[in-house]
C-alpha cells in the first residue's frame, strides 16, 4: 500500500555541480551519495522532513538518466511513492491497464526494490514504487 512521497528525482549532469545549490544555498546539508550500478547512476540523496530530494547523475552514456538529459535537458525526473508492498502495488497498477517499465521489482538506492510505471498511461508522469528494507505488509 502507497504510504507517503518517498523522493522526488532531479535528473542532472554532475553531482558536483549541483550539490552546493542544496547543500548551501538551501542548507539542506550534506546528502547520502552512491552509486547504483543497475540503474547507472550516482545519486545524492537529501532529507527533507521525511521525503527526500534526489539527484540522479548518470555513469553511462546508456543509462536512463543520460538519455533523458539528452532529450529534455536536466530537471524533474520523476516521482517516488513509498509503499509496503511493491509487488502488490505493481499488480494493482497492471491490472488498472498502466503500462510497466519493470514487471517486477529492481534493486534502487538505499538497498531499496523498486519498479517504474510508464508515464505514457500515469499522464506524462514518471512514477517510482519504492519499497525499504524491513518495510513489508507480511513481516519479511
Amino acid at each position: 500500500m502507497i504510504q507517503q512521497i518517498d523522493h522526488i528525482g532531479i535528473a542532472v549532469k554532475s553531482l558536483d555541480a549541483t550539490i552546493p545549490y542544496y547543500r548551501d544555498a538551501l542548507g539542506l546539508g550534506e546528502p547520502h551519495i552512491e552509486e547504483v550500478t543497475t540503474q547507472k547512476v550516482r545519486v545524492a540523496m537529501f532529507d527533507v522532513a521525511g521525503v527526500h530530494i534526489e539527484l540522479l547523475e548518470p555513469t553511462s552514456p546508456e543509462s536512463a538518466i543520460a538519455k533523458a538529459i539528452e532529450k529534455k535537458g536536466e530537471g524533474l525526473h520523476h516521482i517516488a511513492f513509498k509503499t509496503n508492498d511493491v509487488t502488490t502495488d505493481l499488480q494493482k497498477a497492471a491490472d488498472a491497464s498502466i503500462q510497466l517499465i519493470n514487471a517486477t521489482p529492481v534493486p534502487g538506492a538505499h538497498n531499496t526494490q523498486v519498479a517504474f510505471l510508464h508515464p505514457k498511461s500515469t499522464f506524462s508522469v514518471l512514477t517510482e514504487l519504492c519499497q525499504h528494507p524491513g518495510n513489508c505488509c507480511c513481516g519479511e
